[in-house]
Parts: structure tokens; sequence; C-alpha cells
């Protein structure tokens, strides 16, 4: 399989690098007229992936909407993950799993083992046990050709006291985690597999160096207060490899499939109108 950073930057570059997340949450499938149970799910899920999947470079399913209702929960997730690889959009799995030793190795082979049914071109994980926790996961992402999007810059405000924390050598916990990317990444092209998760709704981020040769997963847009005409402000020159977010801004307009679709389809002309200016 072409590594993760190579298929990104395809997608990106033929269908622009919108990424449009599959959150299922309660008062969503309420709007849709949906039950907040499995058929529910089901329906939501399948009618997200029929409208977009032609259309977004990225799918990003929220684990957590799907583990709620339990095995039956995650059949749908495993589904909703086949159908969209089968459509030919990229599966980024929202699941932030982050442990040490045993365990972050069997979070890895959930997602990132080919032979598995969750097996997804690419994964969040939490690095706050230290990055070096994290090796088990990129080993396999390395080895099944996948990718891993790294906690860095959150867009939530609590994030700060501990990414913004100052370690002996007077760099922060985020920038350290950057660091560490930028050399997974190293001497890769088109670009690296090893992306980094980078808050839209952080302003100024010109102090920390966002070149790591990687992808950078921006979530923010829209519902949170960011806007596509915000991404060259907050990411500078590493703005062609931002994977904007957005998930409310689109899911809203369901469940009518015409209205998902146009919805996308604004939010990715904006997109490249700022990242093109």
């Amino acid at each position: 399989m072409t590594d993760f950073g190579t298929r990104l930057r395809a997608a990106m570059d033929e269908r622009g690098p919108l990424c449009v997340g599959i959150d299922p949450h309660a008062a969503l499938l309420g709007r849709w007229g949906l039950g907040d149970d499995v058929a529910g799910l089901e329906r939501f899920s399948r009618t997200v992936v029929e409208a977009l999947a032609d259309q977004v470079a990225v799918f990003k399913p929220q684990a957590a909407f799907f583990e709620r209702f339990g095995s039956r929960g995650i059949a749908v997730l495993e589904r909703t993950v086949a159908d969209a690889r089968a459509a030919g959009t990229l599966v980024l799995m929202d699941a932030k799993r982050g442990d040490i030793g045993s365990t972050m190795a069997a979070y890895a082979e959930t997602f990132l083992r080919k032979d598995s049914p969750l097996f997804s071109d690419a994964l969040t994980v939490s690095p706050y046990l230290g990055y070096g926790s994290l090796r088990p996961a990129v080993d396999l992402a390395r080895e099944s050709g996948a990718g891993l999007f790294v906690l860095a810059l959150t867009s939530n405000p609590e994030g700060a006291e501990v990414q913004r924390a100052v370690r002996e050598d007077g760099r922060t916990i985020g920038a350290t985690m950057l660091a560490h990317l930028a050399e997974e990444n190293a001497g890769a092209t088109p670009m690296g597999s090893f992306g980094a998760v980078v808050g839209a709704t952080l302003g100024d981020l010109s102090s920390f160096d966002l070149d790591i040769n990687g992808p950078l997963l921006a979530p923010g847009i829209g519902a949170q207060g960011a806007t596509p005409a915000d991404l060259p402000a907050v990411f500078g020159a590493a703005v062609r490899n931002v994977v904007p977010n957005v998930s409310r801004g689109v899911l809203q307009h369901g469940p009518d499939t015409s209205a998902l679709r146009s919805a996308a389809a604004a939010f990715a002309e904006e997109i490249r109108a700022a990242v093109a200016g």
C-alpha cells in the first residue's frame, strides 16, 4: 500500500483538503429526525457516506459516538469505515488513543492493522504519556501504510495548560510534539504520514514551527468559530498541508443529501480560495 502521506496529498490535490466529521451525537440525530438508537446511527452514517464519499478527501468518524451503543454501534462503525474506503475516501479514525506498552500496541492493532475490521487510513492519538509511548502505533502505521495525527495544539481552551507548558529546555510541550513529528517525517515525499492536530481557532502560531513535512489536522472551523479565511494567518507557510475539519457546519444540513453536498462544496471552495490566496 502507498503510504498515507502520499495518498493524502493526492486526495487533497484532487478533491481539496476538506475533512468532514461523522459525529452522530444525540442532538444531531434528533435534528435529522432520527432516533438516538442504532437504527438512527446507521441511517445517519450511511447518508453521510453516500452523499459525500465522491466529494471530500477525508472522513473523520468520531469513535465515541459509535462506542456508546456497544457492540452494535461498533458494527455500524465497521460498516461505515468499509463503505467510505470502498468509495475511495480516506478515513481518519478520531479515537484519540494513548497508553503505554502492550495496551498502546493493542489500540494500534485495532485501527492500524490491515486485517482489522476497523482498519483506517489514519488514527488520532494522544502523546501525553510521553511521545515515546506512541512508538507501537508509529511502527505499525509505517508497516501498514497508515498515518497518525498527534494532539499537539488543540482547539479546546483547556489544552493550553498542558500544551503550552514550558519544559526545562525552554520549549513548550506542544512544540516538542511538533519536533518529534518533523523527525518522523524527515525525507518523506511528497509529505510524511505523521501529522499534528492544530486548532484553527488558535490565532497567530508563528512562534511554533509548523513545518513538520506532514499534515496538520485543523479542527475548529464552523461551529467553533474559525473560518477558512483564517487559515493562512494561523498556519502561515504550512497552510498547504492543512486538512481543515468541518463537522457540524456540514452535518447540520442533513438528512437532505443535496444540502449536505452543497454545504461541503461551499466549505471546500472557501478553503481552496483561502489556501490559494
